[in-house]
């Protein structure tokens, strides 16, 4: 399972805790609210009750009370419900009240003379109620109905829930913000990387974009100025080495050019020798001249318009190959953005690969696709076998085609320089399936415009 990203996990734990932050604050809130508005309704309830009692004891004054009426006569809404308990029984104004409704407790608390307040569930919905004494033992009970309050309570827990969503959103957004602004300097960073990676060698990092960040931006540029002495110190070598080698092997090639065309007057073991020596030299040749294009494949690439469609057609002329190889597929623009010299070197190195090692090349196809140029060379040799599709283009490295081909002369930098030359492009090399035969892709990214 792929870790997530460090923009991924800050976010996340914004989100997370501005959830937390906003739940624990919810639920304060919802508990202060609550507590609030069902302490100043049994206030309010408490105070109605003990009005009503008064008004109730004031008609049982009379001589002969009509209790029903007197209670019929409370101003007590739908709200509330009175309840009245004389020695003779329990009555009510509704017939769904009745001393069922009163714990037996509370009615206990009220006999003695003490006020009582109750939470109840009368017909499965909420109630408040409250027992208040009257004289000579009676009881004046008086439910009061906490439905509107419950549905209060959730119309609050739903906008409680709905502002923890948001701020958590909020808390994400906040952290998705500020990673994208404390990771940009790191962004460039990674994109001077890769600007480097692709033979840019001149990036550099701005020092004074941020303070917090000299001494990554200072160090970065240190070991880009490093690793470009380093570079240029090896490139320099190898070319030096190479022209070095150039003259002591055109000594050796015109003597073994001499020794050659006198193979008639010699023995059969000297011409052997002297072809061997001949070839050995001539493949000394190639590589030396394959070491100097690898010297000179670690500077930039230099990009012009150039018409790829002829200059393919003339890098076949080159290799003595007809033309009609090249086609270019569908509306796929001729004019690239390219490296003439590395782009003609490139086909030049499939070309040859594809002839040492492919039984000669077959097809040529320029194509691009989303502003990416693509070359593909064609052959009909043995392909290439899975496992040595990446390796083949490292340097000195000969797959098991080349070794086949035991009398092929291949120097083992043909494939590496392709490489290199894409790699000059920002692009990428590869070998692909077919049948029969292998095909050699290669795609340089901004070359179609």
């Amino acid at each position: 399972m792929t870790r997530p990203g460090l923009r991924a996990r800050v976010t996340a734990a914004f989100a997370v805790g501005a959830l937390l932050l906003s739940a624990l604050m919810a639920l304060f809130s919802y508990d202060l609210t609550r507590r609030s508005l069902l302490d100043e309704r049994e206030r309010t309830a408490v105070r109605a009750a003990y009005y009503d009692a008064a008004v109730v004891r004031s008609g049982l004054d009379t001589g002969a009370p009509d209790v029903v009426a007197v209670l019929r006569s409370l101003d007590t809404g739908s709200a509330r419900r009175p309840l009245l308990h004389l020695p003779d029984g329990w009555y009510a104004r509704t017939a769904d009240v009745g001393a069922s409704s009163v714990p037996v407790e509370l009615q206990r608390m009220v006999a003695d003379g003490k006020p009582a307040v109750q939470r109840i569930r009368l017909d499965g919905q909420p109630a408040l109620l409250v027992g208040v004494p009257l004289p000579g033992a009676l009881g004046y009970y008086e439910l009061t109905s906490l439905r509107e309050v419950e549905e209060t309570f959730q119309v609050v827990g739903l906008a409680l829930i709905a502002v923890a969503i948001m701020v958590a959103g909020a808390g994400a957004a906040l952290g998705w913000y500020a990673t994208r602004h404390s990771l940009r300097p790191l962004t460039a960073v990674a994109d001077a990387a890769e600007r480097i990676a692709a033979g840019d060698f001149a990036t550099r990092l701005d020092p004074t974009t941020d303070p917090d960040l000299t001494r990554l931006s200072s160090s970065f540029n240190e070991m880009v100025d490093k690793l470009v002495r380093h570079i240029e110190r090896d490139r320099r070598f190898a070319a030096d080495v190479s022209h070095e080698l150039r003259s002591p092997l055109q000594t050796l090639a015109a003597a073994a050019s001499v020794l050659n065309r006198r193979r008639e007057h010699q023995d059969e073991r000297t011409a052997t020798a002297a072809g061997l020596v001949a070839d050995e030299v001539t493949r000394f040749q190639r590589l030396v001249d394959d070491l100097i294009q690898l010297a000179r494949t670690e500077q930039p690439a230099h990009r012009e318009t150039v018409d790829v469609a002829e200059l393919a057609r003339t890098v076949c002329r080159e290799r003595s190959l007809p033309e009609s190889l090249v086609t270019v597929d569908g509306d796929a623009p001729r004019l690239w953005w390219v490296d003439r010299r590395r782009f003609a070197q490139t086909l030049l190195n499939l070309l040859e690969n594809a002839d040492r090692y492919g039984g000669g090349p077959v097809a040529v196809r320029l194509g691009g696709r989303a502003g990416v140029g693509v070359l593909e060379v064609d052959d009909d040799g043995p392909g290439v076998p899975p496992g040595d599709r990446e390796i083949i283009f490292d340097r000195f490295v000969r797959g098991r085609a080349a070794h086949d081909r035991a009398g092929t002369d291949g120097t083992g930098l043909g494939l590496a320089l392709v490489a290199q030359h894409a790699a000059a492009h920002g692009g990428t090399a590869a070998v692909l399936d077919r049948e029969p035969g292998a095909r050699f892709r290669v795609e340089l990214p901004g070359a179609l415009r």
